[in-house]
């Protein structure tokens, strides 16, 4: 009986039949397997070397023909099984050169010899005329016999190229599971170790082969590997591949975590089953380690650029405290503090302690983002707006006294873990203290956060110390300016005054705004509102200087629009180095280049006569003033705008109104009624809306049928509630510029408070003058001031009869003090001289000097008036005695 039946009806692939039964379709009877000592013949399971070398086999009979061809040599020569039986293998495959040689190796074969060897081949043409295919084959002959005892041979067929590709993939794989610098671990369907590369080894210690069996566990610790063996599961179990999953561990002998980038793909076996799970991993702790750091500089370069654009954009100190800590909480530390020595914020500029880091500080900001918690950085919390200082020995005093940041300790059980303390370091100069503070569960402060801590103090102590210096300066400014202001409550005959100023905020400066009351000759007042154009301290200083002339001109007693011209001339002459002059000159020549500074501003002058209740307006290019009489709606007074001042070349014009009794006036400057967001008409609407605001009605007038809008300028209506309401109900918080308001009561002078008589020229009018002061000062209750009034009335008459012309006019006024003026048609003014001790007269105005309190004269547009006044007995001034005041003569 052969090895081998000769003849086979049909060749099975053995490994197409083995996983058929794997997979249940095909059952294999128990007599299939036979036992032959320890040894078990079966079909081979899937995943044998099968599924990777295809094995053809064929059959020769006794003629050295093909009698048998299997499926598997149909797909290695592509012929099919019909054109195969019945050719010569050697004819049809072997190449022409080599038959002879083939048909010896064939008649060996069946002479019973068994052959092996590599033989290229090349399969005939197809019946449709296309070549056959070429290869290599290695050939295992082995003899056979017949049923009826004839010679045959059966051949077993191998592919070689697909045995050289085996090869060079076996190599390859070797090569690059060895000589990888990853890590490589082979992980069987139980998660077990197969195979590990020398890289593993390295890693984890031990020879390659030592890790054969090894779990997860004997590399991760928990929670870590049980994160990774569910991971291994589910790539076992979908086949979905894990690229770059991030694993952190411990390596042997060593306590520093280290982390790996793991790349995890199921593995199959030639026929397509899972035979288990390829881990590649690398080592990307370094790789980590500088991801954080440029994660680290980017965030420190993105911190240090929202520093830039958020730090400095206020010239107030406690904001820009506060800008900082915006910046730093949270993104930088979890709890931050500003303090700011106590002796630069009040102006001084070098407190005492400052140098060794014991003088007072304030704190100005606070700011947290664990719930409000308070700040514990050694000591006790301080609120903000407390003022404290540092003990000699803390870190926080050795910052501020060697301008060098500190670490502060943690106190055991707190909620702080790591606190830097920063100096504020400006121009070479620590302003304050910066803290910041990072709780337990937060990464504790390294250097490269103490180097972003120190520039970000250093940013914010710049823009503090700008804040300071502009401050100071601001301060200087606002103090020179109001300096420059009436004092205290202005008082003025026949006026009841009320006045507000507000400087602009700290961004906007101080401006040239201001307001004067001045009191006049003969119960007479000057109002006086204007505005410099520009701010800072230059119009501030120009505003002095206007202001000055103001007052020196209207002691001159000029009209208004004279005092406004003269006014013009110096304010051209401000930002002229040669003054007035220069500037004349200069207004003479062709327009040039002028490198001078030009100083304009506007102004109204008012003066307002008690006695008449007249008032008289020129007007500098100003607002126009604001009248409220009993019972209407205000009105702005009709007053030619003029010129600005410093512009020159225009004369001024006057205009004058009767003031009725009770009436308001109210003079302002451009900021109380103009502002960004709303225009000029607006605010003088609102202003004159704000003056006549139903509000405040006058009771009287309610009264009466046909009342008229009532107005806040009721006559029984404190004027100050009156400035109140009107700064109350308009804009004046927008800061943009300063604001000046002066209102005014109207409150003449009553009849009875007024001696007016006309003397003829002749000598007995000077005792008539006397019978009439005398008189008229009886009435008045005021027989202290007799005697000296009759002197003095004598003598001004007198030198009226003597110098003057026209006839004599004598006018006693009594308000706060008693004021006589006599009046007549000559122009030439009166001058006082030293009398020398041998002249006999000249001494006249000398003793009007000496008995009143003040005197002088003033034009008239008719002549001249000289007046002199007297206070009240119950007055603060003390009466002179006339005796005394003769006898200091001679």
């Amino acid at each position: 009986m052969s090895e081998i039946p000769a003849k086979a009806t049909e060749s099975e692939d053995p490994s197409d039949r083995a996983r058929a039964e794997a997979a249940g379709y095909i059952d294999v009877p128990a007599e299939d397997s036979l036992a032959v000592g320890d040894a078990m013949w079966q079909s081979s399971p899937p995943g044998s070397i099968y599924d990777y070398i295809k094995v053809a086999s064929f059959s020769i009979g006794p003629d050295g023909l093909v009698d048998q061809w299997s499926l598997r040599a149909e797909q290695l020569f592509g012929i099919s099984t019909e054109r195969a039986v019945g050719m010569d293998p050697i004819e049809a495959f072997v190449d022409p050169e080599l038959h002879e040689h083939g048909q010896r190796k064939m008649a060996e074969i069946l002479d019973g010899r068994e052959w092996t060897g590599v033989v290229p081949f090349k399969a005939p043409e197809s019946a449709e005329g296309e070549p056959g295919k070429e290869g290599l084959a290695e050939v295992y002959v082995m003899p056979t016999r017949t049923e009826e005892g004839e010679r045959a041979a059966v051949c077993i067929v191998v592919d070689v190229r697909i045995l050289r590709r085996i090869e060079t993939d076996l190599a390859a794989s070797q090569s690059i599971f060895g000589q990888s610098p990853f890590g490589f671990l082979l992980i069987d369907p139980d998660l077990r170790v197969r195979r590990a590369n020398q890289q593993i080894a390295n890693t984890f210690g031990g020879t390659p082969d030592d890790h054969r069996g090894r779990g997860v566990h004997d590399y991760l610790q928990s929670p870590e590997a049980e994160r990774i063996t569910a991971t291994l599961r589910r790539v076992l179990e979908t086949g979905n591949s894990i690229t770059d999953m991030q694993v952190t561990g411990l390596v042997p002998g060593s306590d520093e975590r280290r982390h790996w980038s793991i790349n995890l793909y199921r593995v199959h076996s030639g026929s397509g089953r899972p035979i288990g799970i390829a881990w590649l991993g690398t080592d990307v702790t370094e790789r980590r380690a500088a991801a954080r750091e440029a994660a680290s500089a980017r965030r420190n370069l993105a911190l240090l650029n929202e520093a830039g654009a958020r730090i400095g954009n206020s010239l107030d100190l406690e904001t820009t405290a506060r800008e900082l800590l915006d910046v730093v909480v949270p993104g930088f530390c979890d709890l931050a503090t500003v303090d700011l020595y106590q002796g630069l914020l009040a102006g001084d500029e070098t407190p005492p302690g400052r140098a060794d880091g014991s003088a007072e500080l304030r704190r100005v900001a606070f700011a947290s983002a664990v719930s409000d918690a308070p700040f514990v950085g050694g000591g006790a919390p301080v609120s903000v707006g407390a003022v404290h200082h540092y003990p000699f020995n803390s870190p926080c005093a050795d910052a501020l006294r060697t301008a060098r940041p500190q670490y502060v300790p943690a106190e055991e059980g707190g909620l702080v873990q790591s606190t830097l303390a920063v100096p504020m370091v400006a121009h070479d100069t620590v302003v304050g203290l910066a803290q910041f503070a990072r709780t337990k569960g937060s990464e504790p402060f390294g250097d490269r956060d103490r180097d972003l801590a120190v520039e970000l103090a250093a940013r914010a102590a710049v823009c503090i110390d700008n804040a300071r210096l502009y401050r100071r300066e601001h301060e200087r400014a606002l103090i020179l300016q109001r300096s420059l202001l009436p004092p205290g409550d202005p008082e003025a005959s026949g006026l009841d005054i009320a006045c507000r100023y507000l400087p602009g905020n700290a961004a906007t400066e101080v401006g040239g705004d201001w307001f004067d009351v001045i009191e006049l000759p003969g119960h007479r007042t000057a109002l006086v509102v204007g505005d410099v154009m520009g701010r800072g301290l230059r119009a501030a200083v120009a505003m002095g200087e206007l202001r000055t002339a103001v007052r020196t001109l209207a002691l001159l007693d000029l009209e208004p629009a004279e005092v406004l011209s003269a006014l013009d001339e110096i304010a051209r002459g401000l930002g002229t180095p040669g003054g007035v002059q220069q500037a004349t000159r200069a207004a003479r020549r062709p327009r040039e280049a002028d490198l001078s500074e030009v100083y304009l501003a506007t102004c109204i002058y008012a003066v307002y006569d008690s006695v008449t209740r007249r008032c008289t307006f020129a007007n500098a290019g100003h607002l126009p003033p604001v009248l409220v009489e009993p019972g209407e709606a205000a009105l702005m007074l009709d007053v030619p705008p003029g010129m600005p001042l410093g512009v020159g070349g225009e004369p001024f014009e006057e205009v004058e109104v009767e003031l009725p009794e009770g009436a308001l006036l109210a003079l302002y400057t451009d900021g109380l009624v103009e502002s960004r967001d709303h225009p000029l008409d607006e605010g003088l609407q609102a202003f004159v809306g704000a003056l006549t605001d139903p509000a405040t009605r006058n009771p009287a007038a309610d009264d009466q049928p046909h009342a008229k809008t009532a107005l806040n300028a009721d006559t029984h209506r404190d004027l100050e509630d009156v400035c109140d309401h009107v700064l109350s109900t308009l804009d004046t918080h927008h800061g943009e510029d300063d604001i000046a308001l002066l209102m005014a009561r109207v409150q003449g002078l009553p009849e009875d408070s007024v001696g007016d008589w006309t003397l003829p020229r002749e000598p007995r009018s000077v005792g008539r003058a006397r019978e009439y002061a005398r008189g008229r000062l009886q009435s008045w209750d005021l027989e202290p001031l007799v005697d000296t009034a009759e002197l003095l009335v004598s003598e001004l008459v007198t030198n009226a009869l003597r110098y003057g012309e026209g006839e004599i006019r004598l006018r006693l006024l009594l308000d706060r003090t008693l004021v006589c003026e006599v009046w007549d048609a000559g122009l030439v003014q009166p001058r006082r001289r030293r009398a020398r001790d041998t002249d006999e007269g000249g001494r006249g105005l000398q003793l009007v000097g000496l008995l009143s309190a003040a005197w002088g004269s003033r034009r008239t547009p008719r002549g001249k008036t000289v007046w002199f006044e007297l206070p009240l007995p119950d007055g603060e001034n003390g009466m002179v005695d006339p005796a005394e005041a003769l006898l200091s003569l001679f």
